[in-house]
């Protein structure tokens, strides 16, 4: 009876642990096919120069990529990328993506 019990338990773990790694096979899934679609827009938004630059950063430091390819995404939808956008540009917006903002502290 015991030995029946134990191996409930454990066809029920078994069922539990097939279920979150078909979840999480189902998210890395979603992630990738997202990340080819940012992908093959950035391939027509970006000089071969721009999108070197970017991936470099990717390796470096991620949150300041992404951050980065958010803004190209959003200045491509309203509007205001016209052609390619070039390593300059890019470099001009990882610049300004990348300020610390100060914090001062005045005492009164």
């Amino acid at each position: 009876m015991v030995d029946s019990e134990a191996e409930q338990l454990k066809s029920l773990k078994m069922e539990e642990l097939q279920q979150q790694f078909a979840q999480q096979q189902a998210e890395a899934e979603k992630k990738a096919l997202a990340e080819q679609k940012i992908e093959l827009l950035l391939r027509k938004l970006l000089s071969p120069e721009a999108k070197s630059r970017l991936k470099n950063v990717r390796l470096v430091n991620q949150e300041l990529y992404w951050n980065a390819v958010q803004q190209v995404l959003i200045l491509f939808r309203s509007g205001k990328i016209k052609g390619q956008v070039s390593e300059s540009q890019v470099k001009t917006l990882l610049e300004v993506l990348s300020r610390k903002r100060e914090i001062k502290i005045k005492r009164k």
